[in-house]
């Protein structure tokens, strides 16, 4: 069996979401997937990061992962998608680079790719579940395949109950979140593995 290219696509301010990302990226490898870990370029000014212990902290820690490209969009099979929440859609880092794949959507490159997505936010009633559908509105618009986790697995109770993806409160990211992810993750392997077959 070919073996599933997984994006996993991630924005993190303070944490939270690079701690789901690297989650998701050994599960899906685990699963047998080839995969790549890639974070979005920041976009805030550098001052405004640098104001800020804690934001400047997790940019430090992610600065050796590699940046998504438009080729990394093309190379890939299926996406999972990590970033927080604002104003109850994906925080704008994410969004700008989205704004950027118009010509590959453009040229049907994005299209029958398995998607997948996670969020975090400040408290339980955040925008999580907003974010998580607005950027399956997104991947609607590509032509790709949504692979939401549903209630697949008891995890996902344990783990919050949404069916749309996992989500958190930002900085509580803890063992159960952890295996409702690698459920979240390895879902996503298998329905690209047989998109691909």
């Amino acid at each position: 069996m070919t073996k599933p290219k997984v994006a996993v696509i991630f924005y993190s301010t303070y944490g939270t979401n690079h701690q789901v990302a690297q989650a998701a990226a050994e599960a899906a490898e685990a699963a047998g997937a080839e995969v790549r870990l890639l974070r979005v370029p920041e976009t805030a000014p550098a001052e405004v990061v640098a104001g800020q212990e804690a934001w400047k902290a997790q940019a430090d820690k992610a600065a050796g992962i590699a940046e998504v490209t438009h080729a990394d969009m093309e190379w890939a099979d299926a996406y999972f998608f990590a970033a927080p929440t604002r104003y109850g859609v994906s925080a704008s880092q994410l969004r700008a680079f989205i704004d950027t794949l118009g010509g590959l959507w453009f040229e049907g490159k994005l299209a029958n790719k398995a998607v997948t997505a996670t969020t975090s936010a400040q408290n339980p009633h955040g925008g999580q579940e907003a974010t998580i559908l607005s950027l399956y509105t997104t991947a609607m618009h590509w032509g790709a395949i949504i692979v939401a986790p549903g209630y697949t697995d008891p995890v996902l109770f344990e783990a919050g109950g949404n069916p749309y993806g996992f989500s958190t409160e930002a900085g509580r990211f803890d063992d159960t979140g952890r295996k409702a992810v690698a459920h979240q993750a390895r879902r996503l392997v298998e329905v690209a593995g047989r998109l691909i077959a």
